[in-house]
């Protein structure tokens, strides 16, 4: 791929590169911050962005927002006002209006919201002058939102990350569709770029990232001449120096091949890609009840939900291998070095070999 700015909004970027927003706790203020620096667009993950404050069980409302408030701080001090800085937020979450609305105060520059269709996202930005970006994994999921933005609220989304089924975390298909030619990126990536260029009203007006296993420059130059504007990775960003997870946690999705990637159930209530721990077996057994609910997910129900996610991915973060869900990208780490963001960004755009 050839080093192009791309523009979104008021907002000039160096390299046409997203960086997937990863909870919790995989990017926050150091790795987004990082990314911005470096002329993408670096992606703090709102879900229990406040993990770490004492009074996080007791009060996850004011401990993420608390959270949300330094990670924020600390991406701007880190980015210079270069890049652009995001913040991804699910839909699936109990208080997705309240995180909105949180972001918007912080003046954050973009939200993305996958998990979920945000039909009424630009309501609740109204008046703020944030980017707003829907994650969508279809061509049908796109045309509802257009419909629904432009008939309530006269706006078009400021760009489209569109999510392929070889995504880590959550996955927004069916287990049969994941495996199905019809769904691979690169064809739903035509599929997409198609539709746009056939309405004189939307050509050249939306740009859209395509995302899911694109982690090479052979890869990502395959998804722009099929006419997406750029790209969406998460997984290679884990093997940064400033990536916000743990070191134990970065050995695990470093270690993982394709074999150790597997698909599993949320309690999200989607399909989610992560990497195969003992929790994941002991889950073949059984339900493992929840301790404790913080009501991070809408529609999660304690007395019947399969097991905790936020006390799973916590554990995870933490570098917790027995007890942990590792969401991972259907490639794993492969084995790659632990390198800077600056350096993957070079090998992703100009085919820089590692060392």
């Amino acid at each position: 791929m050839k080093s192009q700015g791309i523009k979104i909004g008021n907002f000039s970027l160096q390299h046409p590169i997203i960086q997937g927003g990863m909870g919790v706790g995989i990017s926050l203020g150091n790795l987004a911050g990082t990314v911005a620096k470096n002329g993408a667009v670096g992606v703090i993950s709102m879900a229990d962005v406040g993990y770490l404050e004492e009074d996080f069980n007791k009060n996850p409302m004011e401990a993420n927002r608390i959270g949300f408030k330094k990670e924020v701080e600390k991406a701007r001090n880190i980015a210079q006002n270069n890049g652009i800085i995001a913040v991804n937020i699910m839909r699936a979450l109990s208080n997705f209006e309240e995180y909105v609305k949180m972001a918007v105060e912080e003046k954050i520059d973009a939200i993305i919201v996958g998990a979920g269709m945000p039909l009424n996202l630009p309501e609740l930005v109204k008046g703020s002058g944030a980017l707003i970006a829907p994650i969508v994994s279809s061509v049908r999921a796109l045309k509802l939102i257009l419909k629904k933005w432009k008939n309530s609220y006269q706006r078009l989304p400021d760009f489209i990350v569109l999510e392929g089924p070889k995504a880590g975390g959550h996955l927004g298909f069916s287990r049969q569709e994941l495996d199905d030619e019809n769904f691979k990126i690169e064809n739903l990536t035509k599929q997409v770029s198609d539709f746009l260029n056939s309405d004189e009203n939307l050509k050249n007006k939306i740009p859209f990232f395509s995302a899911g296993g694109i982690d090479t420059k052979e890869k990502i130059d395959e998804i722009i001449e099929l006419g997406a504007s750029g790209v969406q990775i998460a997984t290679p960003f884990i093997l940064t120096d400033e990536c916000d997870a743990s070191l134990d946690y970065k050995k695990v999705i470093q270690k993982a091949t394709k074999d150790d990637i597997k698909i599993i159930q949320s309690p999200v209530g989607m399909p989610g890609r992560a990497v195969k721990t003992p929790l994941l077996e002991r889950l073949t057994l059984g339900r493992i009840a929840p301790k404790r609910c913080i009501d991070c997910i809408s529609h999660c129900n304690p007395k019947d939900t399969l097991y905790c996610i936020t006390d799973a991915l916590i554990s995870a973060v933490k570098g917790d291998y027995e007890n942990g869900l590792f969401f991972c990208g259907a490639n794993g780490g492969n084995n790659k070095a632990i390198r800077s963001v600056k350096e993957v960004i070079e090998e992703l755009v100009y085919g820089k070999k590692q060392q």
